[in-house]
């Protein structure tokens, strides 16, 4: 089973003191040169890769999609969307978003394609912006080939702030679109039926609301809530044997009186409350859910992957996730409901890691984020890098 790490919780005398040291993250030591061995969990044979990188001096990588033809897109938080081709990175940006608004921790986020994409070729960004106020909406667009070209607003006027903004837009195995949205840094907003902050959304690829979402005969809740009473979620996957989805959720920091770490894994389900602001890490409260996991010291985890290729036999079906404040990937065996045990893989190696994809080749892709204000960047830095194992 596993052990949890908890700390107690600090003093408000220390609170400032623990945010400033949260915000820091230890000095990355580079691409390693030769292979790196993860200790194994039990039962099983030891991992050994070696990591490649596949594009460096980026600013802050926030998102990757693959391309029919296995083109990587991502998307870098300013405001860019770039591409590399045949595996070289391509200098000019796809697209500049025009109104984007970066700032902390916010800016351009999420990329996914439709699941049509080979017909239709529709892309959707998830990004911030500023009209007389901070708000976060998902765009819709068409990719030629050589640009995009904004097609539909999906969703707008999603409450956010510099930190806090969210937000993963991806589409779910039923078709649907999943948004997470941060609580804007007002707490109150993720209890807030009326709000679409703190929550998670559920919409048709067009924008229109499904019939079947929890609360769309209840006046009192926006109908496009999934699930609600969540602080800032970055991560959203579902598990190919149970269905089940899974996102990955940032908790308190110290500054805000709550002790600091308490970030969450959480099988999130139709019409359920996460409890924040009233509940978070181990708390409880009737009818509010717990999370499957929660991580003190904090973890800050930022994305979510659930292995299904056949490069890595031993992670089919494991939850993998990068950690910013934790500076490494980790890995969580799970059956259904059950946890069976985790393990830390590059800790300390690459700094901050943000974004986990899987890459049609089976291997995997991690993003660094040493460049967002928090970490220690080198002259290669942020990097875009693809884990290879030794056979």
């Amino acid at each position: 089973m596993l052990n949890i790490l908890r700390t107690i919780t600090m003093k408000t005398f220390f609170a400032l003191i623990l945010f400033v040291a949260a915000c820091a993250s230890p000095a990355p030591t580079g691409v390693p040169d030769g292979p790196v061995s993860a200790e194994p969990l039990a039962e099983e044979p030891q991992t050994r890769f070696i990591i490649e990188t596949v594009a460096k001096g980026l600013e802050v990588p926030w998102a990757i999609v693959f391309l029919p033809n296995g083109d990587l897109m991502f998307t870098e938080r300013p405001g860019r969307v770039r591409i590399v081709e045949g595996g070289k990175l391509r200098m000019e940006a796809v697209y500049a978003v025009p109104d984007v608004e970066p700032s902390s921790e916010s800016g351009l986020m999420d990329i996914s394609l439709h699941p049509d994409f080979p017909n239709n070729k529709f892309v959707y960004l998830a990004y911030a912006y500023n009209e007389d106020g901070k708000f976060v909406k998902v765009v819709r667009y068409t990719f030629d080939g050589k640009t995009l070209t904004p097609e539909k607003v999906i969703i707008d006027k999603i409450p956010a702030a510099p930190n806090h903004a969210g937000t993963r837009a991806e589409f779910g195995p039923d078709g649907m679109l999943y948004i997470t949205t941060g609580d804007a840094t007002d707490w109150e907003l993720a209890q807030d039926p009326a709000s679409l902050a703190g929550k998670t959304l559920r919409l048709e690829p067009n924008g229109a609301v499904p019939s079947d979402n929890p609360f769309i005969k209840n006046a009192d809740y926006r109908a496009e809530i999934w699930s609600l009473g969540h602080r800032n979620a970055q991560g959203i996957a579902w598990h190919p044997t149970s269905g089940l989805m899974f996102q990955t959720e940032h908790g308190p920091s110290g500054f805000e009186g709550r002790g600091g770490g308490a970030d969450e894994v959480n099988i999130v389900e139709k019409g359920k409350n996460y409890g924040w602001p009233e509940i978070w890490g181990t708390k409880t409260k009737a009818g509010m859910e717990a999370p499957l996991l929660e991580y003190t010291p904090a973890c800050a985890p930022a994305s979510l992957l659930i292995y299904r290729g056949d490069k890595f036999p031993s992670f089919k079906g494991d939850l993998l996730f990068g950690c910013l404040r934790g500076t490494r990937l980790q890995r969580v065996k799970v059956d259904g409901r059950k946890v069976l045990g985790q393990q830390s893989l590059m800790n300390n190696n690459l700094g901050r890691i943000r974004e986990v994809a899987e890459g049609p080749d089976g291997y995997i892709y991690v993003t660094t984020s040493n460049r967002d204000g928090r970490g220690s960047p080198d002259e290669t830095d942020d990097r875009i890098l693809r884990i290879v194992p030794i056979e």
